[in-house]
């Protein structure tokens, strides 16, 4: 188990126009050849948008993009002419196959906050494809097969413990609360990078949201 901090993550964003990152893998001109990715995982990228800002249009291929809002309001609008918006306990998933343009945009009046993770798909190319869950039931597992993976969300109460799935590759994303691991201790933003994970528990120390990603490789 390889337990990375939120303090350790790269900072990016422009804190001029409303947008602070962080990045939890090696993205755009922070590159560190030693975290590239985990598993089928390329990105796990915090997001912080004041009102009125955002992501104008910008083009992605050949990923995965899943978004977990945590706070407020996203639109959401790309080069099919689709736009939603997706709120707190919304999965959303952008496949982009080989080619999609999108924005991304706070259009509220209160700050909004995302997670948002990339996975390689297991082959490229294809038609991109758009899917919005709204209200993930807890423990409900988000299968992306063209990643070969599957997310789980768990919102627990205090003391509540939750399995860590067994598996190749487990990612686990500490969203709000604090959780125990194993020995270690782990708070909002951090996360635990395990291989070969069998028959591990995250204990919730307070009340958590945590996202845990079980990946074939």
């Amino acid at each position: 188990m390889d337990v990375h901090r939120a303090g350790a993550r790269y900072r990016g964003g422009e804190a001029a126009a409303g947008i602070e990152s962080w990045h939890a893998f090696s993205f755009g001109p922070h590159y560190d050849p030693g975290n590239l990715r985990f598993g089928a995982l390329i990105a796990c990228n915090e997001e912080r948008l004041a009102p009125g800002a955002g992501f104008d249009e910008h083009p992605h291929r050949h990923t995965e993009i899943v978004t977990w809002v945590v706070e407020g309001e996203l639109t959401h609008r790309d080069s099919t002419g689709r736009e939603t918006r997706v709120r707190p306990g919304d999965v959303q998933r952008l496949s982009s196959a080989a080619g999609v343009r999108h924005v991304e945009r706070n259009d509220g009046t209160a700050p909004l906050t995302f997670v948002q993770m990339w996975l390689a798909p297991l082959a490229p190319g294809g038609e991109p494809s758009y899917e919005i869950v709204p209200g993930i039931a807890d423990s409900t597992p988000y299968a992306v097969p063209e990643a070969g993976a599957m997310l789980h969300v768990r919102r627990l109460t205090q003391g509540e413990r939750t399995a860590v799935p067994d598996g190749a590759c487990v990612y686990v994303h500490v969203v709000r609360g604090t959780v125990r691991l194993g020995e270690e201790e782990l708070g909002a933003g951090d996360s635990a990078r395990i291989t070969g994970a069998r028959a591990l528990e995250a204990v919730a120390v307070t009340p958590a949201e945590v996202l845990l990603w079980e990946m074939s490789a």
